[in-house]
């Protein structure tokens, strides 16, 4: 049994509350991740988690034992990233960022990157996921979006990007005169499960919410999963890369709801030694921000 991997299904499982919110924070589907706690239990011989009809609870094995599985999971995290260094021989950077930053602020950030690191590698992941590896010392630093929990990292400045709401061609929204964030009631909002970031994700709704749009999410874990569910003709979404749909004659993008749908992202790190590597990519953020209004 793989150890470490179990361990992280129990701490993801303790820490929603439910298995269906555990399995979307792992971006993994529900049915692995309810069979490996069983398996951890059954290697454990101890019951970890209570299946309810309301989610899932700690018993009190679990209770004493989750704060040791939180430490193993941290250690086995930072043993790879020492290892990877080694046998690398070089000092290479290793940063994240969310999919919604989007292509032109990941590309921007990597260019400056890429002129004061002798190499880099790059993941993409949701912020949960980034402020977990960040934190155990196998990434650098991360671009992720704010508001979000972030414990003893550092965190660089808020970055604010505007964002286009992406409509399907036929919507009476795309020929209205004022066109309205409201306008688009009915539709379902396709957006990335809260699981990547509650913080974020209850804000960003509740915005849209003070916006008279109260609308019901439609989890989405890809652009292309976007795409499909605006041009069917039911959902509408966001996007930081308007130009990316500008060939897609099934959906339209509109300036509308600036400050409710407004993108805010920052960049996260745990090595104080980092703060001026940060600084350059906040930067580049910041210079991106700009350029795109």
């Amino acid at each position: 049994m793989d150890l470490v991997r179990h361990l992280r299904f129990f701490v993801a499982v303790a820490e929603e509350g439910h298995f269906g919110d555990a399995a979307a924070r792992l971006e993994m589907t529900q049915p692995p991740v309810s069979q490996g706690l069983r398996r951890l239990e059954k290697e454990l011989g101890v019951q970890l988690i209570r299946r309810t009809s309301r989610g899932a609870e700690l018993t009190d094995a679990g209770r004493d034992l989750l704060p040791r599985a939180r430490l193993l999971i941290d250690d086995a995290a930072r043993f790879l990233g020492e290892a990877r260094r080694l046998h690398d021989g070089t000092e290479v950077l290793r940063w994240g960022a969310v999919p919604l930053a989007g292509a032109a602020a990941v590309a921007a950030v990597a260019q400056r990157l890429g002129e004061i690191a002798s190499g880099q590698e790059m993941v993409s992941a949701t912020t949960v996921s980034l402020v977990e590896q960040v934190s155990a010392g196998t990434l650098d630093l991360a671009i992720v979006d704010a508001p979000c929990v972030t414990g003893t990292l550092t965190t660089g400045p808020v970055v604010v990007f505007r964002r286009h709401v992406v409509v399907p061609a036929g919507h009476p929204v795309t020929t209205a005169a004022r066109p309205r964030l409201r306008q688009l009631a009915g539709l379902d909002f396709c957006h990335p499960p809260r699981a990547a970031n509650p913080p974020a994700h209850d804000q960003l709704i509740d915005r849209l919410r003070e916006s008279g749009l109260d609308p019901h999410v439609l989890p989405v874990s890809s652009t292309e999963h976007l795409v499909a569910a605006v041009a069917g003709g039911r959902a509408f979404g966001l996007t930081a890369d308007p130009d990316r749909f500008a060939a897609l004659d099934a959906v339209r993008c509109l300036p509308i709801g600036r400050d409710a749908t407004a993108l805010r992202l920052r960049v996260v790190y745990r090595e104080s030694a980092l703060g001026e590597v940060a600084d350059v990519a906040t930067a580049a953020l910041w210079k991106i921000s700009k350029a795109t209004g």
